[in-house]
């Protein structure tokens, strides 16, 4: 019969396991959309531009009111705009989950998830750093 200790492990095991999941999936789509958009996020300047959304950010309208858009409905650049707010949008949600990770579990377990999670990718085919600056330099020290 398993002690509560074991199961308190197997309970945090459980959760660590579904933290890494989601960043998982949340970088591998991150890393889809910058590839998609041409955006090489591990150079701070596009990063910068992507984050503040300067220089083909998109306009400020309803997603549906396609009349009052600058941009026809259905057109090619209509969609690079919604996927660079969308590209913008999970990278914020990254870094606050990535904040949350480290309230909840510390430095060293967010840092094996997020490492873990940029292997992952690089065993997918993308070549390293596609969701953003390499994780290894930046954790070094810690």
């Amino acid at each position: 019969m398993p002690t509560e200790s074991e199961r308190t492990e197997e309970a945090l095991a459980a959760h660590l396991q579904r933290m890494s999941g989601s960043i998982e999936q949340l970088s591998a789509r991150i890393a889809r959309l910058a590839s998609a958009l041409d955006v090489d996020l591990q150079n701070e300047s596009e990063l910068d531009r992507v984050l503040n959304m300067d220089g083909g950010g998109a306009p400020a309208h309803e997603r549906r009111a396609a009349a009052n858009s600058a941009l026809p409905a259905g057109s090619p650049e209509r969609r690079k705009s919604h996927l660079r707010e969308e590209l913008r949008g999970l990278l914020v949600l990254r870094y606050g989950v990535t904040r949350r990770f480290v309230d909840r579990v510390g430095v060293d377990a967010t840092r094996h998830i997020l490492v873990n999670a940029q292997d992952q990718l690089e065993r997918e085919g993308f070549k390293p750093g596609a969701a953003g600056a390499d994780l290894r330099r930046l954790f070094d020290g810690f």
